[in-house]
């Protein structure tokens, strides 16, 4: 059991960098939770490195191992996959994992597809630059867009994660992983497709869909996913996971409803 304040260790998402979490930043420290936000290779101020899974997963290893408290990691969308990848196979078991925006199986035809779509992409002028500013700008508030500009968008790199993440084994992840984990995914996220086949691979697992959310769940809807973050922090504190829990979230623009797991013999949603 693992009591007192643990330090949240966010994985960022493909393409964008550690400035994707300054909100979520501000809110954990905010209530007196320490976090940190590394920018993994091929991203951010480490734009220039080649993306290896072995070097994201190096680069967890480091961090949580300089934090003397108890590690929550969370990550989105590839930061999820990252997240529970190094969750199962690290000797310093996480507290918690939070896996946001990423409950499908990376494989088969979708992520050939992806991938042609990604290499075609970087063949463009700009290697593709001005279609990821605009998108960003199309679908992200302006608070989001300028925290997710700050540290700047590698389209370039989106390959090399396809390719790296094609050899991950989500599944098989979630079945080693004994700490708790919360799946957390937007109400309209593409990602979500395999979230309860997910979710009964878990000894110790919670879903929660945020309404109103998209793939980016943590950037345009900031609010919930916090209370969600936060309410995972409380439950480490106290020593818990949630493992029989069953909870239900307001409604309105943050409302969030959840369900648990119990192993992979039992899952239940509200």
């Amino acid at each position: 059991m693992t009591t007192g304040t643990p330090t949240v260790l966010l994985v960022h998402g493909i393409r964008a960098s550690s400035s994707m979490w300054r909100r979520q930043v501000d809110a954990l420290r905010a209530a007196g939770v320490p976090a940190v936000a590394p920018d993994m290779p091929g991203h951010g101020s480490r734009a220039g490195e080649p993306f290896t899974v072995d070097g994201a997963l190096a680069t967890i290893e480091e961090v949580a191992r300089r934090v003397a408290a108890p590690v929550v990691v969370a990550g989105m969308s590839m930061g999820g996959y990252l997240a529970l990848h190094w969750a199962a196979h690290t000797r310093r078991r996480p507290a918690a994992v939070l896996a946001a925006s990423c409950s499908t199986q990376p494989q088969g035809l979708p992520l050939w597809a992806y991938r042609r779509l990604a290499r075609a992409i970087g063949r463009l002028p700009d290697a593709g630059a001005g279609l990821s500013d605009a998108l960003a700008r199309r679908f992200l508030p302006a608070d989001a867009l300028a925290d997710v500009l700050a540290g700047g968008t590698n389209v370039g790199v989106m390959d090399h994660v396809l390719a790296g993440m094609a050899g991950v084994d989500t599944l098989a992840d979630l079945r080693a992983i004994e700490a708790p984990v919360w799946l957390v995914n937007g109400r309209w996220d593409h990602f979500r497709g395999h979230e309860r086949r997910f979710l009964r691979q878990c000894a110790d697992g919670r879903l929660v869909v945020v309404p109103g959310a998209t793939h980016l769940v943590s950037l345009v809807r900031p609010v919930a996913f916090n209370r969600v973050l936060l309410d995972l922090v409380e439950e480490v504190r106290a020593g818990g996971g949630g493992r029989d829990g069953v909870r239900t979230g307001g409604g309105g623009r943050d409302g969030v409803s959840a369900g648990a797991g119990a192993g992979p013999a039992a899952a239940r949603t509200a």
